[in-house]
């Protein structure tokens, strides 16, 4: 195998697939990049049995041939070599070379044919979706994806088709985040569970285009491909939250804010709220909605914090306790100047709505206070 590529492009590749070796595994293999070539096209391919990447560029091949290297330190090399062509070949004793300038680096390598196969996907339903809307809709939803491994279809987002209207869905049993769009072309009802690290990764790859992507889903796996990059996944099994049924559809005391305002508020708050992560759920930060206004304040041995918006308000006083950090997420994933801010009781879930469109919702649940 011998090729010639810029920097610039074999390093745009190298960032698109690094996502998908595998960090701690027995298997050394996992740990490399596959790289193939293909006349005038190099293949570079990662896999870590749950997530599977690969990505093609043009490039000059001199010489065809197939081979795996580790791809931290190739990546690392390519990384701090110049912004300039680099030789990549393989000599007789099977030692990657890497030469660009006076640099030469050679690698050990490993069995292109031991390398595992991605999965061949039988696609059953499929959407194509305009490449920044996705990435948009992934962004403001998924930091509200559960972290415990103990309810593992937490760790990913719902994606549901009903009516020609993508539904993204996450939720940690804290707060819920949901983002909608009506999609341009025709398709079938369906959902899936797609893992949030893979989220994660496809979101890095996105371009902020208009460019599509097309996402598959079969049984067990998702798969999701643009341009010259394609994303292997497996599907979260389980029985994800029914959405619907725990968002409130009525409320007992409104606020219309500045968005932007009430971020800045909360921002302030935080100060005092999370001067330790393990003080966030002891000192919740408490809301107090009046004819007119919305009072935020803490109170912890760190000292005392109080904030007063002045607001459009409807229905009733209310005192309530929640955690900053959640509504400081919601806000900040939101472009909307003004929002209103729906309560029901001091203990029933609080949500952040759009005043004028229902792409999205976001509800949070509220921390009881403790008596003064």
């Amino acid at each position: 195998m011998k090729i010639v590529c810029y920097k610039d492009k074999i390093l745009k590749a190298i960032n698109s697939v690094v996502k998908g070796v595998a960090s701690k595994t027995t298997m050394p293999i996992l740990e490399g990049i596959l790289i193939q070539t293909n006349d005038n096209e190099i293949k570079l391919t990662t896999y870590d049995l749950e997530i599977g990447i690969e990505y093609i560029m043009e490039c000059e091949v001199k010489e065809q041939g197939s081979i795996v290297v580790n791809a931290i330190m190739f990546s690392e090399i390519i990384r701090k070599l110049p912004d300039t062509e680099i030789y990549i070949s393989v000599n007789e004793k099977n030692l990657l070379e890497i030469e660009c300038e006076g640099s030469l680096y050679k690698l050990a390598t490993m069995n292109p044919e031991e390398f595992p196969e991605l999965p061949q996907i039988e696609v059953q339903n499929s959407i194509e979706i305009e490449q920044n809307t996705l990435k948009n809709m992934i962004r403001k939803t998924i930091f509200a994806v559960s972290t415990e491994e103990n309810r593992p279809i937490f760790t990913g987002c719902l994606f549901e088709i009903q009516k020609n209207k993508l539904h993204i869905v996450a939720v940690d049993g804290f707060r819920l985040a949901l983002r909608s769009v009506f999609l341009t072309n025709q398709t079938n009802d369906f959902s899936a569970v797609i893992p949030g690290k893979t989220l994660n990764e496809v979101n890095k790859i996105l371009a902020d285009s208009y460019d599509t992507i097309k996402i598959g889903v079969s049984k067990n796996q998702a798969l999701f491909e643009m341009d010259n990059c394609k994303i292997v996944t497996r599907v979260l099994d389980g029985e994800f939250l029914n959405y619907k049924n725990v968002i409130p559809e009525n409320w007992e005391t409104r606020v219309k804010a500045n968005k932007s305002n009430l971020q800045n508020c909360f921002e302030r708050i935080s100060l005092i709220s999370a001067s330790s992560v393990e003080k966030e759920k002891k000192y919740p930060v408490k809301v107090n909605v009046d004819i007119g206004k919305v009072i935020i304040s803490c109170t912890n041995q760190t000292g005392d914090a109080k904030e007063e918006l002045f607001v459009s308000t409807e229905g009733k006083n209310l005192e309530a306790g929640f955690n900053p950090k959640y509504f400081l997420d919601c806000l900040k994933s939101i472009d909307d100047e003004e929002i209103f801010v729906e309560f029901g009781t001091s203990i029933s879930p609080c949500l952040i709505k759009s005043i004028e469109n229902k792409d999205y919702v976001y509800m949070i649940l509220p921390i009881r206070l403790k008596e003064d």
